[in-house]
């Protein structure tokens, strides 16, 4: 980048990229509101030439849309990655993927009827079979990229729930490494954004207890139920250790964010209670979230980061 360190202005670069449908247009909106100068589909070999000119005017908060669109020049997009990233005087670099379920993307098009950008013309019979094919081929050529980056499932959110999100790992990024625990149901699929998933659905269920069936692991009769359950309580400790080991040695490997989802059946009750217990034990010595993802769906229930 031919700017001197000393002159140039330290810019906060996020990178938006991700699979065709999965929201980056909604992400980028958000970002506009926060601030951000939004360019969407900057050409890869563009983009140091292109944060050089920013940064010489003076430009501290950019966001970049970079995705299949430009796959010829995909390949080179790491290397100017990693260059980027060793000018920690003068860029702080973030690379935020945006990921759905094949299935989520396939009735997105479908509703919008919208073409792939890696689709080939086709007739209406194979349709489908050509979308899933283009879907499967972005994911080969976008794995590189997703590796080194925070990766966001919206499959299940809305673009409301979407632009929280942004706004919420925006508001994150100086905290070192972020500790994110997700609840969710197995009946609605895992999340594809979890670093570690684990599976609680052995413990004892309060949905077979009619006073406790409508309420949430956020209520105290149900949080009280379960803390006096020695299973629940002998999982929490064993999540926790196990965390508590190789937490640091993420943190020393750069890690930005870490992503702890505990499922169970439905999504209400021993996993909303173990994030919570989980984020609250981690909240003194790491920055933590918490979020349920069914958490919409309860009566009298508020989704929360």
């Amino acid at each position: 980048m031919n700017i001197p360190v000393s002159t140039a202005p330290t810019i906060d670069l996020l990178l938006v990229t991700g699979m065709s449908g999965s929201g980056k247009s909604v992400a980028l909106t958000a970002l506009e509101d926060l601030g951000y100068y939004c360019v969407d589909n900057l050409p890869p070999e563009l983009l140091l030439p292109f944060i050089a000119v920013e940064q010489s005017h003076g430009a501290r908060k950019v966001a970049i849309a970079i995705d299949v669109r430009s796959a010829g020049s995909l390949p080179g997009l790491p290397q100017q990655l990693d260059q980027l990233r060793q000018s920690t005087d003068t860029v702080h670099l973030r690379v935020v993927f945006l990921d759905a379920t094949t299935d989520t993307l396939v009735r997105r098009f479908s509703e919008t009827r919208r073409r792939h950008p890696l689709s080939l013309h086709h007739t209406d019979d194979d349709r489908h079979r050509a979308l899933t094919d283009a879907i499967g081929h972005e994911r080969e050529l976008l794995t590189q990229l997703r590796e080194q980056a925070k990766v966001i499932d919206t499959s299940l959110l809305l673009p409301s729930q979407l632009r929280t999100e942004i706004k919420d790992l925006i508001g994150s990024a100086q905290a070192g490494l972020t500790l994110v625990f997700e609840s969710f149901a197995f009946k609605r699929g895992v999340p594809i954004d979890a670093d570690f998933v684990f599976d609680v659905r052995m413990l004892p269920n309060p949905h077979y207890i009619p006073a406790l069936k409508p309420l949430t692991g956020r209520d105290a009769p149900v949080a009280e139920y379960l803390t006096q359950q020695p299973q629940v309580q002998r999982m929490e400790q064993q999540i926790a250790q196990f965390l508590g080991e190789w937490l640091p040695q993420m943190k020393a490997d750069h890690r930005s964010y870490v992503t702890v989802a505990l499922g169970c059946t439905g999504g209400q009750h021993r996993s909303v209670y173990l994030a919570e217990r989980l984020g609250a034990a981690f909240g003194g010595d790491w920055a933590t979230r918490v979020r349920h993802r069914e958490a919409a769906g309860w009566p009298g229930a508020t989704p929360r980061a």
